[in-house]
């Protein structure tokens, strides 16, 4: 653990416990001193459980300050229904004390931590010239940014296809074709507002351009944008709670009709091509991975995926999960944690992303998610192409009235079962 991550998790618990022993202390009822403990036993457990779910404390330089805020009264809605059930006196008056005591501290603990620590983002400085040096020193003394490579724009695409960026600089030296290239695979890219860098003086009016750079956007954050990604995490973890036991049981028919783990999990691009670990239930027999080889030549699906309908790797409960989709229901625990959204395009494999052609790799300018046009459309019935096409249709056209539409047409789609395999 980060010594940032424990101090910020240390200072949640004080104010966790803090709150449990002022409400011990309020004059609702005398507490016993097991019943006590008991509470705050229960509170640190919950909280330490929501971290591990949500991760408040990771590092995520695009995670807006009301999506932290989010996360934190999502943290702490369990601990004031534990203190409507067993807390002192009156359930109600014991939860609204709670909330009252905690939600403040904890929000204003988070945007603290936010001021105090900035998230960095990962940057390319692309060009050439006086100008590079210059933009990498001033990145460098601002603290907001880490370069992680400084190329000619020729081999800006190159680069951008295995480092994972948040923003590429422009620093002179072929821009044009810098800007062609950043366009085309969806990554954020920032201009020189002046080609000589002054160290000192400063405009007399900046425009709104104090790092000397004019940024441009493909996904702008906005409030609907901030909307997404709460109602992501709490409708994921509100899924998971109703859940629970049907996933329980599942796991339990995994584990007597196969010999393996229960959950499979693989590494994924995720946005901005930062790779994470997707959850999925296992519906393939041990070692399906290295048996793919012998069966390549009988795929059935263009372009760079991997898809045959009566998979020989796919067990017997497999192809009941898979059919319906259920396999992909953990994945909801990578929802609530922020690396995926319930709609957005799906996340591909890395030796996927390697044989994309330019303007594919734009689709992953955003979250991956859970479904998308793609699923309700007719999944393996659809050409790569046309696949993501419709990806890069659901990017330009986002709203949150589309994503809710997509999000009542998965439902039909996955219970009759269309298009899986």
């Amino acid at each position: 653990m980060r010594g940032s991550t424990a101090y910020e998790l240390g200072l949640d618990l004080i104010l966790v416990i803090g709150s449990v022993l002022v409400l011990a202390a309020a004059p609702l009822s005398e507490p016993h001193w097991h019943d006590l403990a008991w509470f705050v036993a229960a509170s640190v457990v919950i909280w330490i459980a929501g971290a591990a779910l949500f991760r408040p404390y990771d590092r995520e330089p695009q995670r807006s300050a009301v999506e932290d805020g989010a996360i934190a009264v999502l943290m702490t809605v369990p601990l004031i229904a534990l203190a409507w059930i067993v807390g002192p006196g009156s359930g109600a008056i014991a939860a609204g004390l709670q909330a009252i005591i905690l939600l403040p501290a904890l929000i204003a603990a988070r945007l603290g931590m936010r001021a105090r620590e900035p998230r960095r983002q990962d940057v390319v400085i692309a060009g050439d010239g006086p100008l590079v040096p210059a933009t990498a020193r001033m990145l460098a003394a601002s603290q907001r940014a880490v370069v992680r490579a400084q190329v000619d724009s020729r081999d800006l695409e190159k680069c951008l296809r295995t480092t994972p960026v948040d923003e590429v600089y422009v620093a002179g030296g072929g821009m044009q074709e810098a800007i062609r290239v950043c366009e085309q695979l969806g990554v954020a890219f920032a201009l020189p507002a002046w080609i000589l860098r002054i160290e000192h003086a400063r405009p007399a009016r900046r425009h709104g351009v104090g790092d000397g750079y004019l940024h441009f956007l493909h996904v702008e954050p906005t409030l609907q944008l901030d909307l997404k990604h709460i109602a992501d995490r709490a409708l994921a973890a509100a899924a998971l709670a109703v859940l629970s036991l049907p996933l329980a049981l599942v796991a339990a028919l995994i584990k007597l009709d196969s010999r393996g783990p229960v959950f499979f999990r693989q590494e994924r691009v995720g946005a901005r091509g930062r790779p994470f670990r997707m959850l999925k239930f296992r519906s393939m027999v041990t070692g399906a991975e290295a048996l793919r080889a012998a069966i390549e030549a009988q795929n059935e699906q263009s372009g760079p995926v991997f898809k045959i309908e009566k998979d020989p790797r796919v067990t017997r409960i497999g192809r009941i999960l898979r059919k319906y989709s259920v396999d992909e229901l953990p994945q909801l625990v990578n929802v609530a944690r922020g690396e995926m959204s319930l709609v957005g395009p799906r996340p591909p494999l890395s030796s996927e992303v390697a044989k994309y052609e330019p303007w594919q790799l734009r689709r992953l300018s955003v979250r991956p998610g859970l479904t998308c046009i793609w699923q309700v459309a007719g999944r393996n019935q659809i050409e790569f192409a046309e696949w993501m096409l419709l990806d890069l249709r659901y990017i330009d056209t986002w709203s949150l009235r589309q994503d809710l539409r997509l999000l009542l047409q998965t439902v039909p789609a996955v219970v009759a079962g269309r298009g899986a395999s």
